[in-house]
């Protein structure tokens, strides 16, 4: 059975996506958001980054064909940008991390 053929892949990638989807939504309001709304959301970005992480890891380790076809693509669309997986999620961190900070210094 392929990578993508697997129900659970699909069913994951899904709810990925549209947990993703609803939560860069619900981030358009963040400047309207009080401190603990602002935390909250925070802690599902770190949440969400984690299990984003967690999937690709799995299509970096399959032996799928599609599944490194997928991880090819994209490598090479963050290429155009002049940035690899890693240094995507490093670069996310470090804007939660920013944003947890101006947290702590509102009052």
């Amino acid at each position: 059975m392929g990578f993508f053929d697997s129900e659970i892949v699909q069913q994951e990638a899904k709810q990925l996506f549209d947990d993703y989807q609803a939560l860069i939504k619900l981030g358009n309001n963040y400047g309207k958001f009080d401190r603990e709304g602002k935390k909250l959301f925070i802690e599902q970005m770190e949440a969400m980054m984690d299990r984003y992480r967690i999937f690709m890891k799995r299509f970096e380790l399959s032996e799928d064909f599609m599944a490194q076809m997928t991880m090819e693509q994209m490598k090479t669309q963050l290429g155009q940008f002049g940035v690899t997986p890693q240094q995507m999620f490093d670069q996310m961190h470090l804007t939660l991390q920013r944003m947890k900070a101006e947290l702590e210094k509102q009052p």
